[in-house]
C-alpha cells in the first residue's frame, strides 16, 4: 500500500484581549516514515490567526511572512544558538512521537469482513447486481477489485468512499451491474494491509439470498432438533438409572 504523509501536532497558544486569539505557535511534525530522511519539524507563529513566522526543519531556518514576521526571522537567524536549538527538535521532538505513533497505532492493522450478495437494482437496469461489502478495516486504505473468470472488471463498477464508522474502523461497499452468463466466475478481491495476500471471495450464483436464508435456518433448526433430543436421551438414561426396582409377590 501506498505510503501516506502524517502529522504530529503540539498546539500552545495564549489569550491577551477579550476579543480572541492575539498569539500563538503550533509545533507539529510530518512524516511518511520513521526514518529521519523522511521527518519534517516545522514550527509556526501566528498573530491574530495570520502566520508571521515559521522554522522548517528542512530549511534550517526562520522565514517571515509579514513585515513583522521578516524582522523577527532576521532576529532569530542571527541570535547565537538559536537555529542550533530549534534543529535539535526534529531529533528530540519528532523522532520519539513519530516512533512511537507507529507502534501504538500505524503498525496496528483490522483484517476486513467480506459479504458478497446479490440485491434488486432498479428497473431499466441490469437483470443482476452484486454487492462486495467490506467492514471494520483499519487503515483506512483498501483496494477492493471485481474479477470475472480471474480478470479484473473495470465496466459497469460503482464504489462508495472509505467511510468511517466513528470507531476507528473503516467501510466500503462497491457495486457491479452485470448479465450472467453459463459458467463464469465473479469474485471480489481484497487487498489490504492486514492481508499478507489478497482476499477473494467467489460468488456463488447456485443459491439465492432467500435460499441461503432458508437453508441456514434449516440447519440451525435441526441442530436444536438433535440438541435438545439428545438432552432428553441423557435426561431419561439418568432418571432410569435412580430407580429401585421392588419385586412383586
Amino acid at each position: 500500500m501506498a505510503s501516506s504523509l502524517l502529522c504530529l501536532g503540539l498546539l500552545l497558544f495564549s489569550l491577551h484581549t477579550a476579543d480572541g486569539f492575539e498569539f500563538y505557535y503550533l509545533s507539529r511534525c510530518v512524516f511518511n516514515s520513521t526514518e529521519m530522511k523522511d521527518i519534517e519539524f516545522i514550527l509556526s507563529y501566528y498573530y491574530n490567526k495570520l502566520e508571521v513566522n515559521r522554522f522548517s526543519s528542512s530549511l534550517g531556518r526562520f522565514v517571515g511572512y509579514t513585515e513583522y514576521g521578516v524582522r523577527n526571522a532576521e532576529f532569530w537567524n542571527n541570535l547565537p544558538g538559536e537555529l542550533p536549538r530549534w534543529r535539535e527538535e526534529k531529533e528530540m521532538y519528532c523522532l520519539h512521537n513519530v516512533r512511537t505513533e507507529y507502534d501504538n497505532i500505524l503498525y496496528k492493522s483490522v483484517e476486513p469482513t467480506v459479504r458478497l450478495y446479490s440485491i434488486t437494482p432498479p428497473a431499466g437496469r441490469h437483470p443482476n447486481m452484486l454487492v462486495c461489502s467490506v467492514y471494520d478495516f483499519y487503515p483506512k486504505a483498501i483496494r477492493v477489485t471485481w474479477l470475472r473468470d480471474g480478470r479484473e472488471v473495470t465496466a459497469e463498477v460503482t464504489s462508495t468512499e472509505e467511510m468511517e464508522d466513528g470507531d476507528w474502523y473503516y467501510q466500503l461497499h462497491s457495486h457491479l451491474e452485470y448479465t450472467p452468463k453459463y459458467g463464469e466466475k465473479i469474485s471480489c478481491q481484497v487487498e489490504h494491509a492486514s492481508l499478507k495476500e489478497p482476499l477473494i471471495i467467489e460468488w456463488d450464483p447456485s443459491l439465492t439470498d432467500s435460499d441461503r436464508n432458508k437453508v441456514a435456518i434449516g440447519a440451525s433448526g435441526l441442530i436444536l432438533g438433535l440438541v435438545l433430543s439428545l438432552a432428553g436421551f441423557m435426561y431419561y438414561k439418568r432418571k432410569a438409572r435412580g430407580r429401585i426396582l421392588v419385586p412383586s409377590n
